[in-house]
């Protein structure tokens, strides 16, 4: 079992409820106070979780600043009032930032139980890591071109 330092559980509860308001702020059409409340949340909590240091040397290397500057001007634009055009550009930072993670999220998702057993059914196997990036690099492609005509 991994243990936690009492600063980690705190980022856990505050990157929980951030995504919960996140969660709740769209089903809720976009409520932009719900929705601003969750961006702080979540940021403050991956904070609190990987440490300030970490986490500012994540978001701003040289090769993730594209991302960096979509996620955190999505937060900004959220926190001005323009709450759907901000979790757009959010949400495509979320993908360029934490693209590199979302194998290692399969990876863990085929060891649990239930879930493992649905991701190796035949026809849902044949859909390895890679075909999921490459699809999720499409998706990218295809917000990189709506982006390049505005």
């Amino acid at each position: 079992m991994i243990s936690l330092t009492d600063s980690q559980k705190i980022g856990m509860g505050l990157t929980g409820f951030g995504v919960f308001f996140l969660f709740f702020g769209m089903i809720l059409f976009f409520d932009k106070a719900l929705l601003a409340i969750g961006n702080i949340l979540f940021v403050a909590g991956l904070a609190f979780v990987i440490g300030l240091e970490r986490t500012f040397r994540f978001f701003f290397q040289k090769h993730k600043m594209k991302a960096t500057s979509f996620f955190l001007g999505g937060v900004l634009v959220v926190l001005i009032g323009w709450p759907i055009i901000g979790v757009v550009l959010e949400v495509y930072g979320f993908f360029l930032l934490f693209r590199g993670f979302f194998p290692v999220v399969v990876g863990f998702i085929r060891r649990i139980p239930v879930l493992g057993s649905i991701l190796n059914l035949p026809f849902i196997s044949a859909v390895n890591s890679n075909a999921v990036m490459k699809c999720t690099l499409s998706i990218f492609n295809i917000f990189a071109a709506f982006y390049e005509l505005y």
